[in-house]
């Protein structure tokens, strides 16, 4: 019972971590690029309108980000439920 509540535990955190980093990406991929694109269009990055370049390649570099962010996120929680490959049961 105690292993059941476990995984319990260990998903809900899970789906917590990714309902997070999605709501980030889809804030940064469709707000930023879509939603307050003329606001952002008032800055320039690179001689790119800011709204442009969070459209074209800002939301790809962020998802690659949140990836990453993602891979160390979920090694920290396997340790911390013994769900590691490391951990030698």
């Amino acid at each position: 019972m105690n292993n059941s509540r476990n995984a319990h535990s260990y998903w809900r955190k899970n789906k917590k971590y990714l309902l997070i980093l999605l709501s980030i990406w889809f804030i940064v991929s469709f707000g930023a690029g879509i939603l307050f694109k003329d606001y952002l269009n008032n800055f320039h990055l690179g001689g790119f309108k800011l709204g442009f370049w969070f459209a074209q390649q800002g939301s790809i570099y962020v998802f690659v980000i949140l990836i990453f962010v993602y891979v160390r996120l979920m090694n920290s929680l396997d340790k911390k439920f013994g769900y590691s490959e490391d951990d030698t049961n």
